[in-house]
């Protein structure tokens, strides 16, 4: 088909329209949906930072009330140590005054009470302990002397006073006098004299104050403010306690008149263990007082109370001043609270997940399937015109090819027809040769309409489809002779190797079996009849499920690029059929497709060299 390429200009034209349509509605979609899937993320991701906010404020609140929750516990016990008499690191203590069982005055300076601290300890203090001025390292819990014949066994067990002893020996090596004075801070004001009653401060000085913090707040921060409250609520504590021994008037007993100021503990951190002390002058000499804690007890006991609030929580001890504006140190304590990680799934801004929203939109799935169809479509409509090219092109190739065919032998009926009809030709011999060529082209005007009309029949799908059982003798026997014949007026000579058939049952059509052989020794007759070797070789061979026919001959062979198109109809051109032996290019292709209509085959022989040998394959039956 001369002009097939403006087929394809006009076809590609109109796919490229609408695949360009396609493509802008493709676009404008996909970025309304990204607009869209960008709004929702956005909104998703405001979401998440709000929950993450609150979460976290939440989580924080929860760090100050699980700092505010240890502070208050530890306060009564630090604010306690903070407010003892200096007189009770002593074993025994004398008393100012005394009374008898009625009440009469004993008089005092003579009697000795035992230290609270000697047989009623702290839980949570593993011992007690008392510089002298003259350095000496004593302990309220270890009397010594004729203290310890008083104390063992009637106010402590034996085996406390050594317990306490061995904990003293391993306090020893860790801390000195002079280090803890240079430790502890000089002439520390007491609980006393921070508040002397809570009642006596006035409206203004308690906004004054209240000014203060809010100053402090905006300028340090919440978590300072939050610490120096914390540690105003500690001294308020000890101040408290100080004020009501202060109402006792009980306390008479126990306190002699001296000059000492009391002081509040100071907590230390000494080679890994926790330490409370302090500084106090009595009577014009300087003693240092202090505890021993016991640090994984109050460490486990701490964490258990904020447990509900922090349960990965953990304290860390600061052995250094803490930082200014530190949030999360106890007041009591030289403690950092490590809280752990909020449980908040917070995902940046800047790293949205698009994944999700490119895989699950509908937009995007609709237009892959929409692309998919018209993709398929055009394929479609491609094959389609390829198809209707192709079949044009093999049409117009068969009608110029059968118009050739044609030409040849009714010129020759014509011009033949003629003569012999004015009797133009007198020779006897040359009018029998010229009625021998009239019947040679009838028969092959005939074997050509045959063919046309087969195929066209086998096109509609009104194939002969009559098969019967046959014995090859049976199906052979009444077209050897046309076989032969043919052959001889071609100049060749057929060799039938088909002695051993005998009774072989095929299943086959016998006319269609006729009219296949028949396409084939026609094809030998002319693309062989140049050979020196002129015989075409019929053979037969089968096994328990086939009969193979072979028809051979020595011509010049099928060149490897005319094999690819041997079976394909209409294969031969006009200018082919011109310059090559004349025919159509119908019969092979012909052949096969009644061999297959018989449930048998058609083949070229490739490992044949010398000329070309065809298979005919035909079922056998048992």
């Amino acid at each position: 088909m001369k002009r097939s390429w403006h087929i394809w200009i006009g076809f590609l034209f109109c796919l490229a329209v609408v695949l360009a349509a396609m493509g802008y509605i493709s676009l404008a979609a996909l970025r309304l949906d990204e607009a869209e899937a960008r709004a929702r993320r956005h909104e998703a991701q405001a979401r998440r930072q709000e929950t993450d906010a609150r979460r976290r404020a939440a989580w924080e609140e929860n760090v100050r009330l699980a700092l505010w929750r240890m502070d208050s516990a530890l306060a009564p016990f630090v604010a306690r140590e903070s407010v003892r008499p200096y007189f009770a690191y002593s074993a025994f203590v004398p008393v100012n005054r005394s009374y008898s069982a009625m009440f009469n005055d004993r008089g005092g300076g003579e009697m000795l009470i035992p230290s609270p601290l000697l047989n009623d300890p702290s839980p949570n203090i593993l011992v007690y302990f008392q510089f002298e001025p003259d350095g000496r390292l004593t302990s309220p819990q270890v009397p010594t002397g004729a203290n310890f014949d008083l104390a063992v066994p009637n106010q402590v067990s034996q085996a406390a006073v050594r317990r306490a002893e061995s904990r003293l020996a391993g306090l020893r090596p860790l801390v000195d006098r002079q280090k803890l004075i240079g430790l502890l801070p000089e002439n520390a004001p007491g609980p006393v004299e921070l508040l002397v009653s809570p009642l006596d401060q006035t409206a203004r000085q308690r906004l004054e104050q209240q000014k203060q913090r809010q100053a402090d707040l905006q300028q340090r921060g919440r978590g300072a403010v939050e610490y120096d409250q914390r540690n105003f609520a500690l001294q308020q504590q000890a101040n408290a306690m100080v004020w009501n021994q202060e109402l006792n008037r009980l306390n008479e007993v126990f306190l002699p008149s001296t000059d000492v100021g009391g002081v509040l503990m100071t907590p230390l951190w000494i080679d890994g263990s926790l330490i409370l002390a302090r500084r106090v002058t009595a009577a014009g000499k300087e003693y240092v007082q202090g505890c021993l804690l016991d640090w994984p007890a109050i460490r486990t006991s701490l964490l258990e109370t904020v447990e509900d609030l922090l349960p990965q929580a953990d304290l860390e001890a600061v052995a250094d001043a803490p930082a200014p504006g530190e949030a999360r140190m106890l007041a009591a304590l030289p403690v950092r609270l490590l809280p752990g990680e909020p449980a908040v799934a917070h995902i940046s801004p800047n790293t949205p997940n698009r994944r999700a929203d490119t895989f699950t939109s509908p937009i995007l799935l609709t237009l892959t399937v929409a692309w998919i169809c018209v993709l398929l479509a055009a394929l479609a409509v491609a094959a389609l015109l390829l198809g209707l090219i192709r079949l044009t092109e093999r049409r117009a190739s068969f009608v110029t090819a059968v118009t050739h065919e044609l030409r040849t032998p009714l010129t020759t009926f014509q011009m033949y027809a003629e003569m012999l009809a004015e009797d133009m030709v007198p020779d006897e011999q040359q009018r029998r040769h010229y009625l021998t060529t009239l019947c040679a082209e009838a028969v092959r005007l005939t074997h050509m309409v045959e063919n046309v009309l087969a195929y066209a029949r086998l096109e509609r799908g009104r194939a002969d489809g009559r098969l019967q059982s046959i014995s090859l003798d049976q199906l052979l026997l009444p077209i050897n002779d046309r076989l032969a014949a043919h052959a001889r007026h071609a100049g060749m000579e057929l060799v039938l190797e088909t002695d051993d058939a005998g009774e072989t049952m095929v299943r086959a059509n016998s006319s269609a079996v006729e009219q296949v052989l028949f396409n084939l020794l026609d094809n030998a007759c002319k693309y062989a009849a140049g050979a020196s070797d002129k015989r075409i070789h019929l053979a037969f061979e089968h096994d328990d499920r086939t009969a193979r026919l072979s028809l051979r001959d020595h011509g010049p062979g099928i060149s490897p690029a005319a094999r690819r198109r041997l079976f394909h109809s209409f294969s031969k051109s006009a200018r082919e059929a011109a310059h090559t032996a004349p025919g159509v290019g119908l019969g092979l292709a012909l052949s096969r497709r009644l061999a297959r209509d018989m449930g048998g085959d058609l083949r070229l022989d490739r490992s044949v060299t010398d000329g070309a040998r065809f298979v005919l394959t035909l079922p056998a039956v048992a």
